[in-house]
């Protein structure tokens, strides 16, 4: 019942006036809403501090108190949640005055059961639609974080992005697991003439050679078995837009020359299916792999890596970027406590410290990813060096081969730093070499 109460909204009431938080509560509590009460700026506060509320109805006389000193407290500590403002014929100027300052509404007491009702349901339905909208935003929010940077280095890359994003050059995309390759891709088309049209993105290492030839160029029924309909592959849902290759590096080695193929000539053929077709597609790539190295041990054609590295892009690691993690993390730390509706609203010195020393093996996804989770589990206003989970020593708190730790403990440390580096749980599977379950379990046991 809790849940679904919590699903409902919650709601705060703030009045000096027992026999009306009382009459409030039951009738809202009836409703299914999870209500708390305050008789005192001192106990909503600290309510506000140690619980999330999406709305609250304020007295604006509380004894000695002032409604309108409480509103401007509640909008820096808790900027979401909807207030509306309660309080007597005689004061409906000074009402209109609060709303002025951000309240939502005002209710004029004494009002009915329905009134009360009305009110709540028309302000949570505002708040609901305010969160799927965050929600929409979320992945533009994301991009701009990802790609903000102070960084001389970083700056460096990302205008010379912008320079090429709205030519047809293929571009090549390295770095590091977890540096923002593929939202950059994503910047990239989006800065491009083509941005009206797909971007329509590929992960290598996800699939075999002969499924990737499928999935790039399509095949006809009865191509192969378990071909039970045509499709039309990626590269036709590309037409005029733009295909992203993410980690190219894992591209299989006997497909290749199809892909050189299409490079050059824009030509290409359904597997079943003779006609040879046109796709007019720009191609991003990216990977964290040497291709060099992979073109001199024969794993990949040099050929193709001319084709693919017109534009080269070189992300910096995010230790590399030491004047962009503190920005990094208030900017993840303000989406954060917006979607998931939480208190913290900055970061203690020792946090600060502990965020600015660390290595980041896993890069800006691995700080995104820290950050997320202590904004979910921090109660307070401000983060500590414990809800990040980084350790005691941060600067280098990786255990290392050699030293004197446990098998289990150099295990949970090299999963933690897989997992923190990997997109999805499927993938930081594929790189442990172990199945998805079996690395549920790993989790699980390790409380990670």
């Amino acid at each position: 019942m809790e849940n679904a109460a919590e699903n409902q909204g919650r709601i705060l009431l703030v009045d000096d006036e027992s026999a009306i938080l009382r009459t409030f509560r039951y009738c809202l509590e009836d409703e299914g809403y999870q209500v708390a009460t305050a008789t005192s700026a001192a106990q909503a506060e600290a309510l506000v501090h140690r619980q999330v509320f999406d709305l609250c109805f304020l007295d604006l006389r509380l004894g000695e108190d002032s409604g309108l000193d409480v509103l401007q407290q509640m909008r820096v500590q808790a900027p979401w949640m909807r207030v509306v403002i309660v309080t007597a014929h005689s004061a409906v100027d000074t009402a209109v005055d609060a709303m002025q300052a951000g309240a939502a509404d005002y209710l004029v007491k004494p009002c009915s059961p329905d009134q009360l009702r009305m009110a709540a349901a028309k302000q949570l339905e505002v708040r609901q639609m305010a969160a799927r909208l965050e929600a929409l935003e979320g992945q533009a929010t994301k991009r701009r974080d990802m790609l903000s940077s102070h960084s001389p280095a970083m700056m460096a890359v990302l205008e010379t992005a912008r320079q090429v994003a709205d030519t047809d050059a293929n571009i090549l995309i390295l770095g590091e697991s977890g540096t923002g390759k593929g939202e950059l891709a994503r910047a990239i088309h989006g800065w491009s003439r083509r941005s009206k049209k797909p971007l329509v993105t590929i992960n290598c290492p996800s699939l075999s050679a002969d499924l990737m030839e499928s999935e790039l160029f399509g095949h006809n029924r009865g191509a192969f078995t378990g071909a039970t309909e045509n499709t039309l592959g990626r590269v036709s849902q590309a037409d005029g837009g733009t295909l992203f290759l993410d980690e190219i590096g894992d591209f299989p080695l006997g497909l290749q020359p199809k892909l050189l193929r299409f490079i050059q000539d824009k030509e290409y053929e359904r597997i079943g299916d003779p006609v040879t077709r046109r796709a007019d597609v720009r191609i991003l790539s990216a990977t964290n792999l040497a291709l060099d190295e992979m073109v001199r041990e024969g794993h990949f054609r040099e050929d193709l890596l001319y084709r693919l590295n017109v534009i080269t892009l070189n992300l910096p690691p995010l230790r590399e970027r030491p004047e962009d993690i503190l920005d990094l993390a208030e900017r993840f730390l303000a989406h954060f406590v917006k979607d998931y509706a939480r208190p913290a609203r900055g970061f203690s010195p020792e946090a600060e410290r502990a965020l600015a020393t660390y290595r980041w093996p896993g890069n800006v996804r691995e700080l995104r990813n820290v950050i997320e989770r202590a904004s979910i589990i921090c109660p307070k206003d401000r983060v500590d060096v414990s809800h990040l989970g980084l350790g005691e020593a941060p600067s280098n708190n990786a255990p290392r081969v050699g030293e004197s730790l446990s098998l289990e403990d150099l295990e949970r440390a090299h999963i933690a730093a897989v997992m923190a580096s990997s997109e999805t749980l499927d993938q930081a599977a594929r790189t442990l070499g172990i199945d998805a379950s079996t690395l549920y379990r790993k989790r699980k046991q390790y409380g990670l």
